[in-house]
């Protein structure tokens, strides 16, 4: 005789000490072994038994297997087992299903008090608390179910009854009239035919229940047919013998599944859109604060202008918002010119573990810690079934930051109402009262609102900043689902308050440095390493790294190369190379050859390089035609000093013009100086040869006589030039 799992056998008083009735708990695959358990004992323990030892008393009848199982655990609907309940019986398998699932090792006592004592350290509870759970649990079957409250002190509201002779429920008026009796007492097969009867005539055929009821009692309750014009008519069983119709609508609200009828007869995506519960919040889907984040995107009813040329209207931008689910909180957002992309929820993501104090700062706004408390990481992020969540970005993201993404259904937009919400009341608070916002369709002849944008991307940025800061701070949550434990704190429903409360009593959520984050968040590319810098989109850094290894030297000797960098579209004022293989970043900063560009954006500065182009192209015939005067000039002072120059070659040779260059510079030189000396005398001369005799005069007659000044080479290049002037 074959012994399976689970089974209960009563045994003989010779055989154990403690019971009678035991259940088998495991079996050895080579039928050696097995291992049972008192199901009676408050203090039971796995028992090892040999197999073929009970298979001999079972034979010899002197024990044998349990027809019903009186001890097993709950088995019947989930819906039917209260929520505390539940809850209780999950906490409970929490803490065993590491034991358990250890198979035979659990069943053995030293390896048992093993993962007993890990148990204990794990999750904290007592060694008492822990056998109660794991006896609870192999005398009940060895179903999770096992560890429920036990239901036996149950009332009887509810419960179904075995049907007896008399017909059960209060006779109705029409009865007691006519001193009869209608409808039968149901019982499981005619609980079949009506269930049956409901999906078939009223779910996939869409009938009323009344026309559903008919059709079952046509096919399930009539005695004979009779013919009529060739047909043959059913006739129906007397009202004594058939269920009511309203047994037939209590057994079917009963037993149905309401969502899956649903979907039966209007369909998935209608049931999703149409029929879906209300009384539940996304709320519940996050036990604490970090444990669940909602990012959503969408395009600002907004239109804004440049920063470098407030004349240039630059479009509508794009706001990512990144909502704690637990406590509402706004614990990122990034606003940017990209449409829907990767880049842009990244830098959101980026944002929300980002100091919040010292991201105020850099906009001139003046914060305290207490309030934008977040700057960690979560642990699951909802996002819809966009691109960009679905790429290879968003891949990386998971296993670098161990963060997981869970994405919406599609056709369920719904499931992100909480993000929904604050884009609506973003919108309704502060931007459609703003200049160049977009309220309401644009009517013929009514003034263009783009033309009133006045708003920069920075200054839109502060903004949002100060709308998110009221939000967190002073916003009642009127539709918050709150728990006892909060009511009873008194927790404000706002959304720093329930943000606290949470980190009060389920901990702060993780924590993970910025450069670690930038380093997997932030886009990346390739910048060059020249000898005037470090170039990226047409702007020129410089870093510590690179003035201590020489760079800049190394590039000018052996020419440029490329190196990895990332770096925040938002702000080019800092990039970052990426070293040892992407495990580590080197700040960069601008050098003062850039610093026109401080505190502007990647767009802003392709924009402005564009239109910097733009204007080159449209001046280079204008400096064409310029050069061509400059080399015309040139030609024409060319051709006179040509002219004047051979001249005055007489029977020179090549080697005497070329002997006294040195003799000849430093003439020329004290000539100029003589010459474009300034004279501050009154009736100074204005000619050159006037000044030129005059300061031969004064040089004569200022000679001493007693003094004969050495021999000058000017003073034989004045001679030379009096002699011209005169034309001797």
């Amino acid at each position: 005789m074959n012994i399976f799992e689970n089974v209960l056998i009563e045994l003989p008083k010779d055989l154990t000490n403690i019971s009678t009735i035991v259940r088998v708990l495991w079996v050895d695959a080579s039928g050696i072994d097995v291992v049972t358990i008192d199901v009676c004992c408050a203090n039971a323990l796995p028992v090892w038994h040999k197999c073929l030892e009970l298979e001999n008393i079972l034979a010899e009848k002197k024990a044998h297997i349990l027809e019903i199982d009186i001890y097993a655990a709950y088995s019947g609907c989930e819906d039917t087992i209260p929520t505390n309940y539940r809850k209780k019986r999950d906490e409970a398998w929490e803490v065993i299903a590491p034991i358990v699932n250890s198979k035979e090792k659990a069943f053995l006592s030293f390896e048992r008090g093993i993962l007993v004592k890990k148990a204990v350290e794990r999750t904290g509870r007592n060694k008492v608390t822990i056998y109660k759970y794991l006896r609870r649990y192999w005398q009940g079957g060895q179903k999770p179910n096992a560890l429920l409250p036990k239901f036996s002190n149950c009332g009887g509201a509810s419960k179904r009854r075995h049907p007896k002779e008399n017909k059960r429920g209060r006779p109705s008026k029409q009865d007691k009239l006519k001193g009869k009796t209608t409808g039968i007492n149901v019982d499981f097969e005619i609980r079949q035919i009506i269930t049956k009867s409901a999906k078939i005539f009223h779910e996939k055929q869409g009938r009323t229940l009344k026309d559903a009821y008919q059709h079952m009692l046509q096919e399930h309750f009539s005695h004979s047919f009779y013919d009529s014009d060739g047909v043959k008519i059913p006739i129906l069983q007397g009202e004594e013998q058939r269920p009511s119709f309203r047994q037939f609508c209590y057994w079917y609200y009963k037993e149905r599944d309401l969502a899956k009828s649903l979907k039966l007869r209007e369909g998935q995506h209608r049931v999703n859109l149409r029929y879906r519960e209300v009384l539940g919040d996304s709320t519940q889907m996050a036990s604490h604060p970090g444990a669940l984040w909602q990012i959503d995107s969408t395009i600002a009813d907004i239109y804004l202008v440049s920063s470098l040329d407030r004349k240039r209207i630059i479009g509508r931008p794009v706001l990512y918002l990144i909502v704690d689910l637990f406590s509402r909180l706004i614990v990122g957002f990034n606003i940017s010119l990209e449409g829907p992309s990767w880049l842009g929820a990244a830098l959101a993501l980026e944002n929300a573990t980002t100091n919040k104090v010292k991201f105020c700062a850099d906009y001139d706004i003046s914060i305290t810690a207490e309030q934008w408390p977040c700057h960690h990481l979560c642990k699951s992020l909802l996002t819809d079934r966009g691109s960009e969540y679905l790429s290879a970005n968003a891949t990386h993201m998971v296993k670098s930051l161990g963060i997981e993404l869970q994405n919406t259904p599609a056709f369920r937009p719904d499931w992100k109402a909480v993000v929904e919400r604050l884009f609506r009341l973003i919108n309704d608070e502060v931007i459609h009262w703003e200049p160049g916002a977009v309220y309401k369709p644009k009517e013929r002849g009514e003034r263009d609102y783009r033309l009133d944008a006045i708003y920069t991307l920075e200054e839109f940025r502060k903004i949002i900043i100060r709308l998110i800061i009221y939000y967190n701070n002073y916003h009642w949550l009127s539709e918050y689902p709150i728990n006892l434990a909060m009511i009873s704190d008194g927790v404000d429903l706002i959304p720093c308050e329930l943000w606290n409360w949470g980190i009060h009593n389920y901990g702060r959520p993780r924590f993970e440095t910025t450069e670690i984050i930038r380093l997997n968040l932030l886009p990346t590319a390739e910048a060059s390493i020249t000898r005037r810098g470090i170039n990226f989109s047409g702007l020129r850094y410089t870093c510590d790294l690179a003035n201590k290894e020489q760079w800049f030297i190394k590039a000018g000797i052996k020419g440029s190369w490329k190196q990895k960098i990332a770096y925040d579209p938002r702000n080019l004022d800092n990039i970052y190379l990426r070293l040892d293989n992407g495990r580590h970043l080197e700040i960069c900063s601008l050098l003062p050859a850039s610093k026109t560009y401080q505190n502007c954006n990647l767009y802003e500065v392709a924009d402005h390089f564009t239109e910097t182009n733009f204007a080159r192209h449209d001046a280079k015939p204008r400096q064409e035609q310029a050069k061509a005067a400059l080399n015309t000039y040139i030609d024409d002072i060319k051709t006179s000093a040509s002219e004047q120059t051979v001249n005055t070659f007489d029977s020179q040779t090549q080697n005497s013009r070329v002997k006294d260059i040195r003799q000849n510079r430093k003439a020329e030189r004290e000539y100029e100086q003589e010459l474009n000396a300034w004279d501050l005398r009154e009736n100074s001369c204005s000619k050159p040869e006037e000044q030129l005799n005059s300061a031969l005069t004064v040089a004569t007659s200022e000679t001493d006589d007693e003094y004969v000044p050495p021999h000058r080479p000017i003073d034989e290049l004045r001679k030379s030039l009096i002699r011209k002037l005169n034309n001797e």
